[in-house]
């Protein structure tokens, strides 16, 4: 019996794989985010220089066997200041997403499940999306003061409410079904319906809009860092490398051009492979693929 209950979902298993990666922008994508992960771990060992150490003989030099992507105004390698900088975007992206989904999902759940919170937990969710993401994260960055933590925490409550959104929306439905009516009338607890019989209905659109936020969480540093709003600047980001880079513009191009780049696959690599989520996990979607 257990061989037989294992096959079955093996087999549904690798058809969702076969399915997600028939789009080739999903591989694609998968690749990309697969070379920066690989990148970022071991950052110790690929990068060829110490991230801060300065070197003023080298200041300024173009890319070269020696110096792949150039060094900066202090000598420092572009190179290993890039994927050392990817650590803090992905460790930035993990925890916005952990901490939203914390944040929304339960927001969400309480207000989809009971009518008496659904009021005013709604116009607290709508309240926090009538302002600007980056605007609002500014704001709350500037008022905690600016530091990791701070950053994590203030792009947690920017984007908490997007996903508290949605499970709410999914959840007003799912409450009415017959299977959660028959778990009422059964006696089972109210936290165990909402755990085990809403909660695991609703992890194929959290999954999706996560890689979307995971997405969002990393330009959004790069812009607080960009502005002076982020870490400390003597931790290499994306952002402040695009700051300090600025100055040079015309004059040192690679400053600016290889962090960027960095940014746009990042972001892309992870927008591909929500997209491809979104598509595979939806049933009016599937059939098309």
């Amino acid at each position: 019996m257990t061989d037989i209950a294992i096959k079955p979902a093996q087999s549904e298993r690798s058809k969702f794989f076969r399915r997600l990666f028939r789009r080739k922008t999903v591989a694609i994508g998968v690749l990309i985010l697969a070379i920066f992960v690989v990148l970022v771990i071991f950052a110790p060992l690929i990068a060829p220089y110490s991230p801060s150490k300065l070197s003023i003989v080298n200041r300024l030099k173009p890319p070269s066997g020696m110096f792949f992507f150039g060094t900066d105004e202090f000598g420092r390698d572009v190179f290993s200041r890039t994927i050392f900088a990817g650590r803090l975007s992905l460790l930035v992206g993990v925890a916005v997403v952990t901490l939203s989904a914390v944040i929304g999902v339960t927001l969400g759940l309480l207000a989809g499940f009971f009518q008496q919170l659904d009021t005013p937990i709604a116009r607290l969710i709508d309240a926090m999306m009538a302002f600007p993401d980056i605007l609002l994260a500014i704001a709350l960055v500037a008022a905690l003061g600016p530091s990791l933590t701070t950053v994590i925490i203030a792009l947690s409550v920017v984007y908490a409410p997007r996903l508290a959104r949605i499970v709410r929306a999914s959840t007003l439905v799912l409450r009415e079904l017959p299977y959660v009516e028959a778990a009422k009338a059964l006696g089972i607890s109210t936290f165990h319906i909402m755990t085990r019989h809403v909660l695991r209905n609703l992890m194929s659109p959290i999954l999706v809009q996560g890689t979307f936020l995971f997405a969002n969480a990393m330009l959004a540093e790069a812009g607080l860092s960009f502005l002076g709003l982020g870490v400390s600047p003597e931790i290499p980001t994306w952002g402040t490398m695009i700051a300090a880079g600025r100055q040079y513009i015309g004059q040192a191009d690679w400053m600016t051009l290889f962090p960027g780049i960095a940014i746009i696959l990042s972001v892309l690599s992870l927008q591909m492979v929500g997209d491809g989520l979104r598509d595979t996990l939806d049933p009016r979607l599937r059939k098309d693929l």
